[in-house]
């Protein structure tokens, strides 16, 4: 109750309204498992995401790019596979510039999206990025889908991404893996306590 206190008269210097947003939490089960906090950090360092469709993306970040893989997944349907594979890669398009902003990636990115026969589909696709980029404090540039299904883009580094932030190389693999830092491990672990 006294962090309680201490921390709404802190706010309250800062906004009166802002004061009465802040809630005691006393409940047995940790706050953080209670509203899924931990499930939605380790979701956000996964490779793979799933996309509501069935479809996933899968993202490798390099030192010098990163890479993103869209895949149709579970989600193959035969009878019209280009507008499954359209509306997988609009789905993709939307969760791709979502990652961004969550991970906090920037520098260079290269999406393979699956392959799409019209111009005028890839136009829709990237225009789904473009709109979804919008949000973003982030300065992006965003280049049309290549002739080999590739979509490229810049965005702008204002820190370390998360997994840097959260992860260090592997001091056993020379940093062909990766590992938590004893920090981030520390803090993990005593949560679990």
């Amino acid at each position: 109750e006294q962090a309680y206190e201490r921390i709404r008269d802190m706010i309250g210097q800062i906004s009166r309204l802002s004061r009465g947003r802040v809630r005691y939490y006393n409940e047995p089960t940790p706050i953080f498992t209670k509203f899924n906090v931990e499930k939605q950090i380790e979701n956000a360092f996964r490779r793979q995401v799933w996309l509501r469709s069935g479809g996933y993306i899968c993202i490798d970040e390099t030192e010098a790019l990163v890479a993103i893989d869209v895949n149709t997944g579970r989600h193959k349907s035969a009878k019209d596979l280009e507008t499954t594979i359209v509306g997988t890669n609009l789905e993709a398009a939307e969760e791709i510039c979502r990652q961004l902003r969550l991970r906090n990636i920037g520098g260079l990115i290269v999406v393979d999206f699956i392959d799409m026969r019209g111009r005028g589909d890839q136009q829709k696709v990237t225009n789904r990025v473009r709109d979804g980029v919008k949000r973003d404090k982030a300065k992006t540039r965003i280049l049309p889908i290549s002739q080999l299904g590739l979509l490229e883009m810049t965005r702008q580094r204002h820190s370390e991404s998360m997994a840097s932030a959260v992860y260090e190389a592997c001091p056993n693999c020379k940093g062909r893996g990766m590992v938590k830092r004893a920090l981030s491990m520390s803090v993990e672990i005593q949560r679990k306590i």
